[in-house]
């Protein structure tokens, strides 16, 4: 029997390994980070050789995170107005989100970086059957497995990413196992229409102050908005609560992206 905390009763050994068995069968689990940055409009005040060398500094630190975990540059300028660049990094260790961020805190352009919108999750398999994922595979899949792939972050490397907070009703949570997978259904069918837009879905209950947070690939903005137009429709559409702000990225190398903000 393993020794509980004072005051806790303990659990049997069958628990612990019950316990022990579930973090083995997710230890392939990602963390992930969306971390939105607005640059102080003083520092497009330095002069031009100072401002070079902040951002050489700035993808030097990016590019030697990139070897630790997976980290990819978006660019929000001409998009949004209250934020410039978006960073998108996973990893199983969650060590990596810490010195990532205390690295860009460090850095000579970081002392000119807030942060409006930053958002945590986790990935993991889906509650939800996918009774159309056969289908999808014999279709445009090629024998990539959907449900693994939901475990660990895997970019299509697309010109553009959509990124939102979401959040369902509580009245969502109070419906039946089997009519919330009725209403998934439907809702998984018209995502399927649109073959060419990738969703990745990440968990944050308990973790930030959303439930979900969705990221959706592809490379042509207008074929994302007819299909959020089409799941506008659907029944499941009705138990959503929150579903903002919202964010149109485009995929830029770190220097790139350094180069939109000034």
């Amino acid at each position: 029997m393993r020794p509980g905390l004072p005051g806790r009763p303990t659990l049997e050994q069958d628990a612990w390994e019950r316990i022990r068995a579930e973090q083995e069968r997710t230890a392939d689990r990602e963390f992930v980070r969306f971390a939105f940055f607005r640059v102080d409009p003083e520092w497009r005040r330095l002069p031009a050789e100072i401002r070079r060398a902040h951002k050489d500094e700035f993808a030097a630190l990016v590019r030697d995170w990139s070897g630790r975990m997976m980290l990819y540059a978006y660019s929000l300028v001409g998009t949004r107005g209250d934020t410039d660049f978006m960073l998108w990094h996973a990893s199983r260790n969650l060590d990596h989100f810490t010195g990532f961020a205390a690295a860009i805190r460090h850095s000579d352009l970081g002392a000119y970086l807030s942060t409006p919108y930053s958002y945590f999750a986790m990935t993991r398999r889906s509650i939800y059957v996918n009774r159309y994922e056969r289908e999808y595979l014999e279709k445009y899949g090629g024998g990539r497995n959907l449900d693994l792939a939901r475990v660990a972050i895997n970019p299509q490397g697309s010109k553009y990413l959509f990124v939102y907070p979401f959040v369902k009703t509580r009245d969502w949570y109070m419906l039946p196992q089997e009519e919330r997978q009725r209403l998934m259904d439907e809702h998984i069918r018209v995502g399927h229409e649109w073959p060419d837009v990738k969703l990745n879905t990440t968990y944050s209950y308990g973790l930030d102050d959303q439930e979900f947070v969705v990221a959706f690939e592809t490379d042509f903005v207008g074929r994302f908005l007819d299909l959020l137009m089409a799941l506008r429709l659907t029944e499941a559409s009705r138990y959503t609560l929150r579903d903002t702000p919202s964010f149109t990225c485009t995929a830029m190398s770190i220097t790139e992206c350094l180069k939109t903000i000034g």
